[in-house]
């Protein structure tokens, strides 16, 4: 029995090490849009309903005009953010606050937003929250479009902490210098 169960972790072992591992170097060569954590491919297809369209925009928009005065911070709709030479993201919207010098943005955001879908939001909820968290992006937004509901985190002690949710509220984010304040009522116009 033991010799069967050791039989049976070394095959499961072996599988592991047959799966193939992506870097940024093969992501560029991609077509369609994609995401790679840790090496592994995600397509990003089908494209988006309107209904989570409409809110991507409506939420830029938002962000747009607030951040409107503010010298530094800029709002992005899906940019390439790479976190590592095997794990690359596209949050659906993002607010940066430094000079972007690349093809991509290699450094962490103050703010990324990510408004799920049925195919992503385990992936959302869990594999990008803790990517995230782990970059200490100050700010992540999650938006759902079923329930119109959205919610706040803020990073806090190296871990998010949920500061606000709902469908119609207001917050106020502060990039250093400048502020946003935002209410979320509007975005599911």
């Amino acid at each position: 029995m033991l010799k069967n169960l050791i039989c049976i972790f070394v095959m499961m072992s072996s599988v592991v090490k047959i799966l193939p591992h992506y870097t940024y170097e093969d992501y560029v060569q991609w077509e369609g849009r994609w995401e790679l954590i840790e090496g592994m491919p995600y397509a990003m297809s089908p494209q988006p309903v309107p209904k989570h369209q409409r809110i991507a925009v409506n939420l830029a928009t938002e962000f747009r005009m607030a951040l409107k005065k503010c010298k530094r911070c800029v709002v992005y709709e899906p940019i390439d953010y790479k976190i590592a030479e095997d794990t690359i993201l596209q949050p659906d919207m993002l607010v940066v606050c430094k000079p972007i010098n690349k093809k991509f943005l290699d450094f962490s955001p103050s703010l990324v937003a990510e408004i799920l879908s049925p195919a992503t939001a385990l992936k959302d909820r869990h594999t990008k929250f803790d990517l995230y968290q782990s970059q200490n992006i100050p700010y992540f937004i999650i938006i759902s479009p079923d329930n119109e509901e959205a919610e706040i985190y803020e990073i806090k002690n190296g871990e998010y902490k949920l500061m606000q949710s709902g469908h119609s509220f207001s917050y106020t984010f502060s990039f250093d210098d400048c502020i946003a304040p935002i209410d979320f009522n509007e975005i599911w116009q």
